[in-house]
């Protein structure tokens, strides 16, 4: 098995339900959370609002204070706590974050001095552990209902995948086997050829749902479908591949671009009266690869003869944001009177 594949499955068996707080997005919002919590407190004090600068920026440092370190300190101890069920895990979670919490007032405490007697001291560190296990219990259990979405939603998606690979175009099939026939006699190499093409296509809409790819196995798998097409539409199709070096070894989810290349043979050159062009763009730029396909768009009022597929469309979104926990996105519309599709996603990337 492919470190990849293994990779795959150890995602899709985890657990936990704790994100990965050493990401710039989590940072972010912890930061804004803590800043609001800062806001709420000072609005819900006894202090006149000639005050309330001051006091914001004092208790935005303190709480900010409680709220990085206890993101560092989950940071450091995430690779462990997600090897532990849910409940452990949020509950050690939200013992870290009290025991931060007690750290940080102690110091801030005695680093401040506006403590002057014990009695007051515990009463600050009570009020501050007080507040902390309230808002960490509510953070703890606002990511769990994420995560029980997110699995829902990933359950469906992978549901019509399912439903999608039962369903293979009858007509491409037909088509591909008489292109075939017909090539056997004029032809047999490029025969034999498009029997090891269709083949692989095949292979990949039957495999297994939960079985992740590469890119470059997704592009030698577009490439083999589009000299299937080719062969049937000759000079109506051109194609024009313009990829940058790319990371072919990245990890996506598998069928990603040859249904949308499918979408553009099918709605874009095959109803058009001319000759139309499919352009496959990749670029790998801060860590992230981008993919277009564009393709032009058949004259007004021509029908394309297949039913627009937004299922498909709307379950390759899901699936890339399932696997790339929503840091990856799938765009697409109208650029230059072509129709475009975008997908970008994070590499290296790593959920940890």
């Amino acid at each position: 098995m492919s470190d990849m594949t293994k990779g795959s499955e150890g995602r899709r068996g985890k657990i936990c339900f704790l994100p990965s707080f050493c990401s710039i997005r989590m940072v972010f919002a912890v930061v804004i959370t803590a800043e609001l919590l800062a806001i709420v407190l000072v609005l819900g004090s006894n202090k006149s609002l000639d005050v309330f600068q001051a006091e914001l920026s004092l208790l935005s440092l303190y709480v900010q204070w409680i709220a990085l370190s206890g993101a560092a300190v989950l940071c450091a101890a995430g690779r462990w706590l997600r090897r532990l069920s849910n409940g452990l895990a949020g509950f050690l979670a939200w013992l870290v974050l009290l025991l931060v919490t007690l750290v940080v007032a102690l110091a801030a405490a005695w680093l401040l001095g506006e403590v002057v007697n014990i009695r007051e001291t515990i009463a600050f560190v009570l009020r501050s552990l007080g507040i902390s296990a309230i808002v960490s219990a509510l953070t703890l259990h606002y990511l769990y209902l994420q995560y029980l979405w997110r699995r829902q939603v990933e359950a469906e998606s992978q549901a019509r995948f399912q439903a999608l690979q039962s369903r293979i175009r009858p007509h491409f099939l037909f088509n591909s086997m008489n292109t075939i026939a017909s090539l056997t006699r004029s032809d047999p190499q490029l025969a034999e050829e498009a029997v090891q093409d269709l083949s692989d296509l095949f292979r990949a809409s039957l495999s297994d749902s939960d079985r992740a790819s590469t890119l470059g196995d997704e592009l030698e798998l577009a490439r083999g479908y589009l000299r299937i097409e080719s062969l049937r539409l000759g000079d109506q199709m051109r194609l024009v591949w313009d990829l940058e070096p790319l990371p072919e070894g990245a990890p996506m989810p598998a069928l990603v671009l040859q249904p949308l290349l499918e979408n553009a043979v099918n709605h874009g050159i095959a109803p058009a009266a001319n000759p139309g062009t499919i352009s496959i763009t990749g670029r790998y730029r801060r860590n992230r690869v981008n993919l277009s396909i564009r393709n032009s768009l058949p004259e007004p009022g021509t029908e394309s003869g297949h039913k627009g597929n937004r299922m498909a469309l709307e379950n390759i979104g899901e699936r890339l944001q399932g696997f790339f926990n929503d840091q990856a996105s799938l765009s697409m519309g109208v650029v230059d009177g072509e129709h475009q599709v975008r997908v970008v996603f994070p590499y290296p990337w790593n959920d940890e």
